[in-house]
Order: C-alpha cells, then sequence, then structure tokens
C-alpha cells in the first residue's frame, strides 16, 4: 500500500447524506464542523485538498420517475451547488481558505471551473470546491469527481463514505461480508463491487487514480487516515 502521509494534492468526495447526518435531509451543522476541523489540520500540515459533495441530502434524481432525466439531473447539480456554498462557509469559519467552482456560470455565487486557477488556488492552500457535477446530465458526481481529480493531477480520490472501505458483499444485508484491505480497480470491475460508478471507474483505471476508502463517521477518520493510521480499503490501479 502506497505511504499516504507522502500524497501531496487529494480530492476529498463528501457524501452529501453523510453531512446530513441522523436527519437524513439538509446540514448537520455538528457533522459538518467536525469535517471542517480535520481538513484544517491536514491543510495546515500542508496537504492541498479539493472537494466534491454529493446532492444526495436534497435530491436524488434518479429516483423521481415523474421527471424528464435532464431536467431532474440538473436539480442534482443545483443540490451540489448548496452544499459547497454551505461548506465552504463553514470551512471558512474554522479558518481556511475557500474557493468554489462550476461547469457552468452560477453568478456571483461560484467561478467558472479553470484547471489554471484551480491548481494555483490549492498551491496556495486554498481549499478548492468542485460544485455541479461535470455540467451535464447523466454523469453522476463521482464522474465528476474522477474527472476533476484527473484534471488537477491528484496524487488519489479520497471517498469518504458511510461504509468503511469495499466489501466482497453488502455488509448490511451479509452479515459475513468481508473487507478489502485492498484491492485493484480490475478487481473492482472484474467483481462488480460498484465501489464507484462505471464510467468513473474506467476514467480512474485508465489514468492510473488511486482511490481511498473510508467511513467519515469513524472518530477522526480523515486525520487518522492521512497520517497512515488507516483502516478502509486502498484502491491500486
Amino acid at each position: 500500500m502506497k505511504d499516504l502521509k507522502s500524497l501531496n494534492r487529494v480530492l476529498l468526495k463528501l457524501s452529501g447524506e453523510a453531512l446530513a447526518g441522523e436527519k437524513k435531509t439538509g446540514f448537520d451543522e455538528a457533522t459538518v464542523l467536525k469535517v471542517a476541523e480535520q481538513v484544517k489540520k491536514i491543510v495546515d500540515d500542508g496537504m492541498q485538498v479539493a472537494i466534491v459533495i454529493g446532492g444526495g441530502n436534497f435530491w436524488r434524481g434518479r429516483t423521481s420517475e415523474n421527471m424528464e432525466r435532464t431536467k431532474a439531473d440538473q436539480i442534482g447539480m443545483l443540490a451540489t451547488v448548496m452544499n459547497c456554498i454551505y461548506v465552504s462557509d463553514m470551512f471558512r469559519y474554522v479558518g481556511m481558505k475557500t474557493k468554489i467552482y462550476t461547469p457552468f456560470t452560477c453568478g456571483a455565487f461560484t467561478e467558472l471551473f479553470s484547471k489554471d486557477d484551480a491548481v494555483k488556488n490549492l498551491e496556495e492552500g486554498v481549499v478548492t470546491f468542485f460544485a455541479g457535477g461535470t455540467g451535464h446530465p447523466y454523469f453522476s458526481t463521482d464522474t465528476a469527481t474522477a474527472l476533476r481529480a484527473i484534471e488537477i493531477e491528484a496524487d488519489a480520490i479520497l471517498l469518504a463514505k458511510a461504509i468503511d472501505g469495499v466489501y466482497d458483499s453488502d455488509p448490511k444485508v451479509n452479515p459475513d461480508a468481508v473487507k478489502y484491505d485492498e484491492i485493484s480497480l480490475d478487481e473492482v470491475l472484474s467483481k462488480k463491487l460498484g465501489v464507484i460508478d462505471l464510467t468513473a471507474t474506467i476514467m480512474c483505471l485508465e489514468n492510473k487514480m488511486p482511490l481511498v476508502i473510508f467511513g467519515l463517521e469513524e472518530e477522526n477518520s480523515i486525520v487518522n487516515t492521512m497520517s497512515g493510521n488507516f483502516n478502509g480499503t486502498y484502491v491500486t490501479v
């Protein structure tokens, strides 16, 4: 397994549902502040951090059967913008500098994505949020995560999930499910483990982008992961 302490630039993918805490919708401020305080610690230690947040605490377009898919996905994109605006402000509250980029114009709320600008901000210690997905329907925030990580030449994608790693089956259904400490992207594909969606998996495989998967709800999970006290699954390329 790669020494995670040696990573310089990472893209952290946060689940929208995880940020809602037990409420399952909207925001749980205590949860978001815990995330902010952890990210501040690794940024203060010199880590360059970009962030993508899902929109599931507000909207899951694929579950809407009464809307045209494009419109449903557009609402999902706007949900991720709301999440990034809120979380970015919580990050500023604990003392970090932040910037939010979208692939489409959002008035004065965000800036239009530019790789050069994003990388410059990261190099200056600014936590950089990528909201709005890819800007197109039919692409998930998994795909947006892979795309932005590849564009900014991140060393790895950190996936902070409700589950603490990759299992051979769903541990909520199968109490005997076995967790992998390490697994390759080829195995993820061949075993159809669904760690991230198929498009994102293939993009990571083709561009040699490793994944670090861990449970967000574990105490100090982000700090522990980046300090080498890792309890999740490392997905190799």
